[in-house]
């Protein structure tokens, strides 16, 4: 079959299709510097907030699988329009919102406006470059989705510092209509992505998945606050989610016209590359989301300080662009692959060293790592991944690498949330045992800052109350850093552990002939 070519610089293509991925990719991160002024201003607690990040992840999970049916419904291009309209109209609505419900709910349709752009990018990237170029055109494509996300918080936290928080959302609008304008010039659709008749939808699948990963969303969401299967509702939801997703798997291999082709996942390169990629983003979201946190909660860092110290990242991700770009040809993108993963690792084990007196360098350092990290292996992943499927079967497996990663990220973020509670309960309840009289320390500490309270208030009972809370605070506050440890350990454990799968990613070597 004769390759496809477009007649336009494709190049000059993909300017709206990179700017539109940015955009998304942004809006992954943007928020979670907002978090606490989100919470502020709607009166919710700071767990209820992370519905702001998950509520747009699960979306954009549930769109993906319908990315093919869309594509040749509409024609792929006039769909990649909608979805940035879709996503545009949505943000002004995140903009404007007057309650924590009505913004999870335009999060939720901006997630489903913006979740088609990745996959949709992805294909139209692969399919206008000729396969020697195509590694090089992925790169710019990897470096989108990696460096948006990382200066997302530095410039959610400036407009949140300076402005207010819905101008986090407000800015996408402008943005938005040229990506729609630029795209209506310039973008070209291959034959087989125009617009075909007698398409169907796999309804039952879409229906499935979306009541699979909603209530998997909601259990994992709230179910820490609700003390899990405790909660009756929870144990309920837990079975229903179970049932959606049993039945949903089931009608996706037996089904004639599925809405995801999970035969894919038969390739051993596609499913090895892919389940690497699910536990790096699990990683880099959950890390966005739980740094800016941790800097606010426990240092005092402003939104936008807490959104600066996430720019190493992006520091990260170009010195990883200079090095890649000189070594690719002789070390090769598996070998990349797994430095890639090893540095996101590296840099959760130094966050797992932390303590409440490092500076701003012990920060950027692993921050850097992570940053990358990601550039390296998620880019290389992608290209190894798709580098023996079919020409025509790439559409259809970009929108299942993008769903499976989306629901990784959102299950990342909300188990990490959980983990920082757990473990911070389980350090308290393990440091409050030495906060007794027969701890000579504990005692002499009480005592000298109860003497210090003591001369500014002539009761002594009053200065001893005031330093057991003093203390007690700072326990608190030890617990808590000691939960945020624990969880980067484990995402370094997770890093460590898909390793083994890059290994086993089978590169096919050029010849001469």
């Amino acid at each position: 079959m004769e390759i496809w070519k477009p007649s336009i610089n494709p190049w000059i293509m993909i300017i709206p299709v990179i700017l539109a991925v940015f955009m998304f990719a942004l809006d992954e991160t943007v928020s979670n510097v907002a978090l606490t002024y989100i919470a502020g201003s709607f009166s919710v607690s700071q767990n209820e907030s992370i519905w702001v990040v998950t509520s747009y992840l699960i979306a954009s999970g549930i769109i993906i699988p319908t990315v093919d049916f869309f594509s040749k419904f509409m024609g792929r291009k006039n769909f990649f329009m909608f979805c940035i309209l879709l996503f545009t109209v949505s943000s002004f609505f995140c903009a404007v919102s007057n309650s924590m419900g009505m913004l999870v709910v335009a999060r939720f349709f901006q997630g489903l406006g913006g979740g088609s752009i990745l996959p949709l990018s992805q294909a139209i990237i692969m399919e206008s470059f000729p396969p020697e170029k195509r590694a090089q055109s992925m790169s710019i494509f990897g470096l989108s989705i990696i460096l948006a996300p990382t200066i997302g918080p530095i410039i959610g936290g400036w407009i949140t510092e300076n402005w207010s928080w819905p101008w986090i959302y407000m800015i996408n609008v402008p943005i938005g209509l040229f990506c729609i304008w630029m795209a209506r010039a310039v973008l070209e659709d291959p034959p087989y992505a125009k617009k075909q008749k007698g398409i169907t939808c796999d309804y039952l699948g879409l229906f499935l998945l979306s009541g699979w990963l909603v209530l998997l969303q909601i259990v994992l969401d709230k179910g820490n606050d609700a003390d899990w299967f405790s909660a009756r509702w929870i144990c309920w939801m837990t079975l229903f989610s179970c049932i959606f997703g049993i039945l949903f798997f089931i009608s996706q291999f037996k089904g004639k016209n599925p809405l995801v082709n999970l035969k894919l996942l038969k390739d051993k390169n596609f499913l090895f590359g892919t389940t690497a990629q699910i536990a790096m983003m699990a990683v880099f979201l959950a890390s966005a989301a739980l740094l800016p946190s941790m800097l606010q909660r426990l240092m005092g860092y402003t939104s936008y300080l807490s959104g600066l110290s996430m720019g190493s990242r992006g520091l990260g991700s170009i010195l990883a662009i200079v090095v890649y770009g000189a070594l690719a040809k002789i070390f090769g993108d598996k070998f990349f692959a797994v430095i890639g993963v090893g540095l996101i690792a590296l840099g959760g084990m130094f966050f797992g060293t932390i303590n409440l007196d490092i500076n701003l360098q012990s920060i950027a350092i692993p921050n850097a790592m992570f940053g990358a990290g990601m550039f390296l292996g998620m880019t290389t992943l992608m290209t190894l991944s798709f580098s023996s499927l079919k020409y025509e079967d790439m559409t259809n497996a970009a929108g299942l690498q993008n769903l499976v990663k989306n629901i990784g990220g959102a299950i990342g973020t909300s188990l990490s949330t959980t983990l920082i509670s757990r473990s911070a309960q389980k350090h308290q309840m393990m440091m409050v045992g030495y906060l007794n009289d027969m701890n000579n320390v504990y005692a002499e500490r009480l005592q000298e800052i109860a003497n210090s309270f003591a001369q500014h208030t002539a009761d002594i009972n009053q200065a001893f109350q005031m330093a057991t809370g003093t203390i007690y605070r700072e326990l608190l506050q030890q617990a808590t850093l000691w939960a945020y440890i624990d969880t980067f350990r484990v995402f370094a454990i997770a890093c460590l552990a898909v390793i083994p799968l890059i290994a086993l990613i089978t590169v096919k070597r050029k010849t001469n002939s």
